[in-house]
């Protein structure tokens, strides 16, 4: 017989199976489906998601030389690798969907699957089910959260103008805490990838109150302290770096943070200084950053250099490229050092030397890679002139000399350079530097007269402190090797070839060795007799081969004077140059055209000598082109055979643009355009305007153009210049609709005073009035000048130009504060009153952004002026 116990059980089976079914909406049966969806299916398609973005982040390699990134790049490469769980993580996402249709992790399962698709870089599947997220489902949060993920994928696949359109959209809405954080990091994201700092920051710094330990906030804080310090607020990037290490982070952020801080620590005593300098010695001690030595030291000389100690900062540097193996800080040390040697210290050759070795450490997506790339190519063509000019002299000096006079000279060389290294070696045992090139033994000679150290007791023993040991050692080096391929084990990769025929770093630079030698190939047991077999096969001997000789010296000192005027902008070299050329080639065949340079050197500077360099060229070459220009102003623009010539080279121009080679473009264009105005001229003009628009900003191009339009108001160029103007401001507002409007941090330049009123005011003449006389009594030197303009249908500008520096500006601005409670004019109206450059009152008036431009006065420009 059948208790009552019996039928309790039977009816909690029975309800269990019907609790079962998903067609079912009781409270039993959603309990049961609940919690079957979210332990089973939900929980380990989280858990095999979590397990992919733990080996995304983990291979992310990150470059403390830029700002970190928020979010790691996909590879697909690297996606075929978690393949395998994306497609368990996608199963059992599915099964919670299928299986239990009415439980409330339906909507989140469909998100990681969503994720998955991400994760797996298939693209358009992640869009299709974020969106059907955002379609279906009733919970709020959640449709949030699908959107959120579309910005992040959007963003992922380049499609920025979607990514907005999900921005602008979402943030209308009202969003949970998680949320409000998700899409903040997602817009700051966005902005990182079109290389938007501003906008990026603005996002962190909104986020950071929402952050969370699983959030890894020390990192965040890090990469805002990087954006400000690259953006040039220090004091701001020294608080997020101190409230990074306040967050222990992980121990290379720690590192970078504290490395960070000693360099945007604000100065303004001497003690202050010394603190600085005493926290990066501090780091230099620290076991624990052994590896991170050479960076330490790339700081430190950054530091210095920002204090003035340029002999500080040139050790520094140096210690930096000797301690460690970071090819990328490698390249930057050299860099700095090129630029010091370059814009301060005018010692090209040096820098030249430190340029080249940028180039080849440092990444052609390096920043301005571009730039110092043209830069290390003009040093190299003034340092290939320069040596030229040394050695040919040194080879004429020696064909005086008769063989044992030659032997004893060059064993005098051989046993100066011998001394020198035995006394060094001691030094190089126990610190050696890892970019020093040993020379060959055999070569003694530097490529000229110039073989004193250039930077005190040390410089002579670094490579490239001493320019001749330089030359010498890129001399010998070709000499043996030739012109090989920079690549990593270049030795080996030559071992059992023969060594190219010897080719000069400069013409006649070095001979050509007509044995073959193989790279294994000891040194000659007599190095004294072998450099003199390879001087000896050098030296001019006949009238003919010194004619040469002195022939390579002439051309040298006329490209070296052209260097010096053209791309150097070195003028007083340039006048050096072109007068040793004329006094030690008085006949020379560049004359004419080094007169006319001359002339218009000092056709501003002093008028009387530029007159002179024209009378002796009129009476000396009076039938020379260069003669004929100052004649004859339009001599050229009636020369068909220049404009011919003209064609020519815009041809050669016009196909190195096609191939993107923009600098040697214009180079060849600037040649171009030196014969003068012909008929041709305005081709060239305009082909340098597009030029311009490939490697200068986009306003500068605008206002190339604009000029272009206004100066050939008939030319039938002038329709195309202007589709051309009008293309870009198209572009131009689009980019800043997607971007936001962008004003340019540039301050050195003149400035407006604006005030803006209400048309409803009717102040125009009134404000104008009032504001020429504040002008008259308070900047009358200045002899400014007031105007109207109608801003919208709103507001009217009244400005006040030109205001010619950014501290005139400040003082109109602060004087302007200072006296309106005397301004009777102004009192019981709105108005808004600021300074604004040239180029940023273009973008304001073009773009109406009022608001966007009034934060940026309040962000950049001193608080008193406000």
């Amino acid at each position: 017989m059948r208790g009552p116990l019996f039928y309790i059980l039977l009816a909690f089976v029975l309800a269990v199976m019907t609790a079962c079914s998903s067609d079912q909406k009781t409270l039993t049966s959603l309990a049961y489906h609940n919690t079957t969806a979210h332990f089973n299916g939900y929980y380990y398609a989280r858990e095999e998601i979590k397990k992919v973005e733990k080996t995304v982040w983990s291979s992310m390699v990150d470059d403390y030389n830029r700002v970190l990134r928020l979010c790691p790049a996909l590879d697909s490469a690297q996606a075929k690798g978690y393949d395998k769980d994306i497609q368990e993580a996608i199963k059992m996402a599915s099964l919670a969907i299928q299986r239990h249709p009415n439980s409330k992790w339906v909507d989140d399962s469909y998100l990681l699957v969503g994720k998955a698709r991400f994760y797996s870089m298939d693209w358009g599947n992640a869009i299709q089910t974020f969106k059907f997220v955002n379609t279906k489902s009733l919970d709020l949060d959640t449709k949030h959260a699908a959107i959120i993920e579309l910005v992040r994928t959007f963003t992922e696949h380049k499609e920025y103008n979607n990514a907005q359109a999900a921005i602008d959209f979402v943030q209308k809405g009202k969003l949970s805490k998680e949320n409000k954080k998700n899409l903040l990091l997602a817009k700051a994201y966005f902005y990182q990838e079109q290389g938007d700092l501003d906008y990026m920051v603005r996002n962190l710094t909104e986020v950071t109150p929402l952050l969370k330990k699983k959030d890894r906030p020390g990192r965040i804080f890090f990469i805002i302290g990087q954006i400000y310090q690259k953006l040039g607020f220090e004091s701001e990037a020294y608080n997020y770096y101190k409230r990074c290490l306040s967050t222990n982070p992980e121990y290379e952020v720690d590192f970078y943070a504290r490395l960070y801080m000693a360099q945007v620590t604000e100065i303004s005593r001497s003690k202050s200084v010394n603190a600085a300098r005493k926290s990066f010695r501090k780091l230099l001690k620290d076991s624990k950053n052994k590896e991170f030595k050479d960076k330490i030291f790339y700081e430190m000389g950054v530091f210095e250099l920002k204090q003035k100690n340029l002999a500080q900062a040139l050790e520094d540097f140096n210690r930096s490229i000797r301690e460690g193996n970071n090819k990328r800080i490698d390249g930057e040390a050299y860099l700095r050092l090129g630029e010091i040697y370059y814009d301060t210290l005018r010692k090209y050759e040096l820098s030249q030397a430190y340029y080249d070795s940028a180039i080849n450490a440092l990444p052609k997506d390096y920043e301005g890679y571009d730039k110092i790339k043209a830069r290390q190519s003009i040093l190299d063509e003034f340092v290939k002139n320069l040596n030229t000019i040394k050695w040919q002299d040194s080879l004429l000096a020696m064909s005086a000399l008769d063989s044992s006079a030659l032997r004893a000279r060059i064993d005098s060389a051989y046993q100066a350079k011998k001394r020198l290294a035995d006394s060094n070696e001691s030094k190089k045992k126990k610190k050696r530097n890892r970019v020093e090139i040993v020379s060959n033994t055999n070569n003694v000679f530097s490529s000229g007269d110039d073989g004193q150290q250039q930077e005190g007791d040390d410089a002579a023993d670094w490579y490239f402190g001493n320019p001749s040991a330089m030359s010498l050692g890129q001399t010998e080096f070709q000499r043996i090797w030739g012109n090989i391929t920079l690549e990593d084990n270049w030795r080996r990769s030559l071992r059992t070839a023969t060594a190219q025929a010897a080719r000069s770093t400069t013409d006649g630079a070095t001979p050509a060795n007509t044995e073959q030698q193989t790279a294994a190939e000891p040194a000659p047991s007599d190095p004294v007799a072998a450099e003199y077999t390879r001087v000896d096969k050098q030296i001019p001997r006949t009238a003919e081969q010194k004619k040469e000789a002195l022939k390579k010296i002439e051309d040298a000192y006329f490209a070296l004077g052209d260097i010096y005027y053209f791309k150097l902008l070195e003028k007083d070299n340039a006048v050096t140059s072109y007068n040793t050329l004329l006094r030690r080639f008085p006949e020379t065949a560049y004359e004419p055209e080094i007169l006319y340079k001359l002339y218009l050197i000092f056709k501003d500077i002093d008028p009387a000598k530029s007159e002179s360099y024209a009378s002796l060229l009129k009476t000396k070459y009076p039938n020379s082109d260069f003669a004929k220009i100052l004649i004859n102003p339009d001599y050229l623009k009636e020369s068909s055979q220049t404009a011919e010539k003209q064609k020519e080279l815009y041809k050669t121009g016009y196909d190195l643009y096609q191939n993107g080679e923009y600098r040697q473009a214009l180079q060849a264009l600037d040649q171009a355009a030196e014969m003068g105005e012909t008929s041709f001229s305005s081709n060239i003009e305009l082909m340098k305007v597009i030029l311009m628009g490939k490697t200068e900003d986009i306003n500068q191009y605008q206002f190339a153009l604009d000029q272009f339009i206004k100066t050939h108001p008939d030319d039938p160029l002038t329709t195309y210049a202007k589709k051309l103007l009008d293309a870009s401001h198209t572009f131009q507002t689009d980019q800043e609709k997607v971007k936001g409007i962008q004003y340019i941090r540039s301050f050195e330049e003149p400035h407006y005073f604006v005030l803006v009123h209400r048309r409803t005011d009717n102040l125009s003449a009134v404000v104008s009035a009032m504001l020429e006389r504040f002008d008259e009594e308070n900047f009358k030197e200045l002899k400014l000048k007031t105007s109207n303009l109608v801003l919208n249908d709103e507001y009217i500008l009244t400005l006040v130009d030109e205001l010619p520096r950014i501290s005139w500006a400040l003082e109109y601005k602060k004087t302007f504060n200072e006296k309106l409670s005397t301004l009777t004019e102004l009192r019981n109206h709105k108005f808004h009153s600021f300074v604004i450059t040239k180029d940023n009152f273009d973008i304001f008036y073009r773009t109406k952004g009022l608001d966007e431009y009034l934060q940026f006065f309040e962000r950049n420009y001193p608080a008193e002026s406000q």
